[in-house]
């Protein structure tokens, strides 16, 4: 696989998982959830083993489906506005 296609699909992922992450109804968790999609993006950054990167690509994949059903069940459940989020 090119650089430039690999690259693509990493951004998409990445794109994935914020947008999901946007979707948690509770303040504390989106932001948490974030927080922590952004942070893990930053520190592999400088991957450049193939292996190590398509590990990391696949443990993103597992995290977008682990994001994608608490967001569904936080949406179920959703607790009234923080104050700082009005």
């Amino acid at each position: 696989m090119s650089s430039a296609a690999h690259k693509m699909k990493v951004l998409s992922l990445y794109r994935q998982l914020l947008r999901e992450s946007q979707k948690f109804s509770s303040y504390n968790f989106r932001n948490y959830a974030l927080r922590r999609v952004r942070d893990a993006f930053r520190e592999n950054k400088a991957l450049t083993d193939s292996s190590k990167i398509q590990a990391e690509m696949e443990y993103a994949r597992k995290n977008l489906d682990i994001i994608k059903r608490q967001a569904l069940i936080s949406q179920m459940f959703r607790a009234d506005k923080l104050v700082i989020e009005k």
